[in-house]
């Protein structure tokens, strides 16, 4: 019976995503992820080329998993908002992607899989533009970090939400907030256009 790499790879990358989610980069240890994955961490070497290499895979494997299937539809500035709430529900289903692009910000020189992930956000600033006729792709790209921002704080910045808000607030009425938010950045977006 053959290795089964595809597997394998796979446990390495979830491995990965939980280590250095809790971890980051420099505090995750290739041990912890090979015994997390049950996989041996020579394996990583032979995969991914070193811990580098293996943040990166891991880093746009998750957003493949961020962004795969959410689309922008519609247009106007609701449309925006919609995408927004789409993506705080992907963050909620698995906030180990927030987690770990705070963790690159923090850490690393430069963004890790970075064409790769520069492409997959080209795509939903083309979809901003889209539902924001005459909307520039700067400012599409903008409203788009803006969005993602906003989506993924509520997952990265909990003890600072604790601080601000007078009182408890859930999921959904964070959620429901967001998606005000990010509608009313599109039509100011939409209106400044020149």
């Amino acid at each position: 019976m053959g290795w089964d790499t595809e597997a394998t790879k796979r446990k390495l990358l979830d491995a990965g995503a939980r280590q250095f989610a809790a971890h980051g980069f420099a505090g995750a240890r290739m041990d912890a992820i090979g015994r997390d994955a049950a996989v041996n961490k020579e394996r990583v070497y032979q995969y991914f080329g070193d811990k580098r290499g293996l943040y990166a895979a891991v880093l746009a494997d998750q957003l493949d998993a961020l962004l795969e299937g959410i689309e922008i539809t519609g247009t106007g500035a609701g449309a925006v908002g919609g995408y927004a709430g789409r993506v705080f529900d992907r963050f909620q289903s698995g906030a180990l992607a927030a987690r770990l692009l705070a963790w690159e910000s923090l850490e690393l020189d430069s963004p890790a899989a970075a064409e790769h992930r520069a492409r997959l956000c080209a795509q939903s600033a083309r979809g901003i533009q889209a539902a924001l006729p005459g909307l520039t792709p700067e400012a599409a790209a903008h409203l788009l970090l803006s969005t993602i921002t906003l989506a993924a704080g509520w997952w990265t910045l909990a003890h600072l939400a604790r601080v601000v808000l007078a009182g408890p607030v859930t999921d959904e009425e964070r959620r429901a907030i967001v998606v005000q938010q990010a509608t009313g950045l599109a039509a100011t977006a939409h209106e400044d256009r020149s």
